[in-house]
């Protein structure tokens, strides 16, 4: 059990340490990517941890918030062409022009 703790926490630090040096200069608050790496090899339960919340903290920030139907702050889900009302209705319309004959779907 203790070796599978101490795998989980070198995964931890190894992610960590790829992910100070994939991102930004506003989602490391600024500071130097050598010093967050720095911090998390030297104490990296502690540094892993402080990694991940400060990039999911600026992350989520900086994704904002797009206004919803309601008026309330909801992220808009992309959508497949079965999914779009909009696809939909113009399929419908390209048959009927196609196949004048057939009469349409019943709600």
């Amino acid at each position: 059990m203790r070796n599978l703790a101490v795998l989980l926490l070198i995964g931890v630090t190894v992610y960590c340490v790829i992910d100070i040096v994939r991102s930004t200069r506003d989602e490391r608050l600024g500071v130097h990517p050598a010093l967050w790496v720095l911090l998390v090899l030297l104490v990296p339960l502690f540094g892993s941890l402080a990694w991940l919340s400060v990039r999911w903290s600026r992350r989520t920030a900086a994704a904002g918030p797009s206004a919803g139907p309601s008026g309330t702050a909801r992220r808009r889900r992309a959508t497949g062409p079965d999914d779009d009302p909009d696809f939909l209705r113009g399929l419908d319309e390209d048959r009927r022009r196609t196949d004048p004959g057939e009469t349409p779907p019943v709600p």
